[in-house]
């Protein structure tokens, strides 16, 4: 078993994206600040999408430009299709993450098209990004559960990570729960199926819809899994999943590693209070556990 994770915060993309209340670009930036002075060294700043369809995204730019200037912190921005790409190449985030549903109707509520359609418009920006020295994410959605078909077959979820991994054996894939309905015994099987045929590449992204979040994210421990989402405050939720709501904290998410004496490089102390930041963001709906236990706020 492993002795060191990589936690990737994403609580200024997935956690905002969903915010009816435009939060303005010098909080968006303060919330980053207070991430990277926790010990984040990892995280989503954004994403290049039109700023009709998610206005709280709008100010990518200028958080992405700011976040870089940040020491030993890598930056992703999420990149939807071409045009999020071409932004891509003129804003140079370290990483880039391209997604799509493994279900054919979350898919086309998400980004409107078939899953054939993304994969092959995807398939292409992959290798057009790594060209240009890119970092790529290839963020697989509604792995376990969707909110349309429901619980998702194995075989189906086996099928688009193997075609993911396909496309290059450097890309990461991260596996998604969507809808924070996954099942720890399900999460175990998928990723020990997945990285015994692929190798040790995958992160595990949660949601906490069913209160699961914590034990799915050490069900993906279990079985290998080193790169772990969250967001701090528990705040997000996919716009386009009925009933989803946040994702796994991430001050959950570190204290689960360090009770079980696996590194992080995390200051709880600190991270609790970016995570109190988040949680008060308005228009925003906080989740977790950590913040309501008086306790660690002392140790």
């Amino acid at each position: 078993m492993h002795d060191t994770v990589t936690i990737s915060e994403v609580a200024p993309r997935d956690g905002l994206q969903s915010v009816g209340p435009f939060l303005a670009t010098e909080a968006k930036i303060a919330l980053v600040a207070a991430l990277h002075e926790a010990g984040l060294r990892r995280a989503e700043i954004g994403s290049f999408v039109s700023p009709k369809a998610i206005p709280q995204m709008a100010d990518t730019p200028a958080v992405l430009a700011a976040a870089k200037r940040l020491p030993d912190f890598e930056c992703t921005v999420l990149v939807p299709n071409r045009r999020g790409f071409e932004a891509a190449l003129e804003h140079r985030p370290h990483r880039i993450g391209l997604f799509m549903s493994v279900t054919e109707s979350h898919n086309k509520a998400n980004v409107n098209r078939t899953r054939e359609e993304s994969f092959a418009d995807l398939s292409a920006i992959t290798r057009e990004a790594l060209e240009q020295g890119f970092k790529v994410r290839f963020n697989l959605s509604c792995c376990f559960h969707c909110p349309f078909e429901g619980v998702v077959p194995e075989a189906t979820t086996l099928d688009w990570v193997g075609r993911a991994a396909a496309l290059d054996p450097n890309i990461e894939i991260a596996i998604c729960d969507t809808t924070g309905n996954a099942a720890p015994d399900q999460v175990g099987r998928i990723f020990r199926q997945a990285m015994a045929s692929w190798g040790d590449r995958f992160a595990f992204h949660g949601h906490d819809t069913y209160g699961m979040g914590v034990a799915n994210v050490a069900a993906a421990f279990a079985a290998g899994c080193q790169v772990f989402d969250s967001a701090a405050g528990g705040i997000g939720g996919c716009p386009f999943a009925p009933g989803a709501t946040g994702n796994v904290a991430t001050e959950d998410v570190a204290w689960l590693f360090k009770r079980m004496g696996i590194a992080t490089g995390i200051d709880i102390a600190a991270l609790l209070k970016a995570a109190d930041a988040a949680a008060a963001v308005p228009g925003a709906v906080p989740g977790g556990r950590l913040r309501a236990v008086p306790a660690v706020r002392n140790i």
